[in-house]
């Protein structure tokens, strides 16, 4: 198996397995605000997470940005805790002046998460030095996986929302709420300050 498929697998796997549900959370809870016939809005959304989380990994991996990785694993939730707040308070999705501020948060948010994704990949690599191609792959994984989060969510609010009547307000309430829920836990449990 080559080096690419075999990083790219790791990078799928890790946000689709369970020690990878904030990054799941943090994907549902952008996409949570569009349903499927805004997914050219969501992408453009998507794009900015790819940009942050990608450049940040490329840093860490690279060993030309350091970080303590307790306080990144403390950041994500906080991470995934601000979004469901910015979506609970949101009257509705547009582009205004006040979109761009939220395109540079969903960067910054990126940002932190690329930094938790270099950590799992920096346990695998070990001493290797040719980190191109599973730094390339692994990207990719992550990406492409979180697209089928991204897109498997949109299908699911599709199916609430124009199927069963549900309003548009009320699901985003109802999965923004329940995610912040999840993130104060999560948060909790990182015990970051002890």
């Amino acid at each position: 198996m080559s080096t690419f498929i075999l990083y790219f697998r790791l990078g799928y796997r890790h946000v689709l397995d369970i020690y990878g549900v904030d990054h799941m959370l943090l994907i549902i809870v952008i996409m949570s605000v569009f349903m499927l016939r805004d997914w050219r809005r969501a992408m453009i959304l998507f794009l900015f997470y790819v940009i942050g989380s990608s450049l940040s990994l490329s840093l860490a991996v690279n060993e030309i940005i350091r970080v303590d990785i307790n306080i990144i694993d403390y950041l994500i939730p906080v991470t995934v805790l601000v979004a469901a707040v910015i979506n609970i308070f949101k009257k509705h999705e547009s582009y205004t002046p006040r979109s761009i501020v939220r395109f540079v948060i969903i960067l910054i948010i990126g940002f932190i998460h690329g930094f938790g994704y270099a950590d799992y990949l920096m346990d695998i690599l070990g001493s290797d030095l040719n980190l191109a191609i599973p730094i390339l792959g692994f990207n990719l994984g992550i990406e492409l996986g979180l697209l089928f989060v991204a897109f498997a969510f949109l299908i699911i609010s599709w199916v609430f929302v124009n199927n069963l009547g549900i309003s548009r307000r009320d699901w985003n309430l109802v999965i923004s709420s329940g995610i912040a829920g999840i993130a104060l836990t999560l948060m909790f449990e990182s015990r970051y300050w002890l």
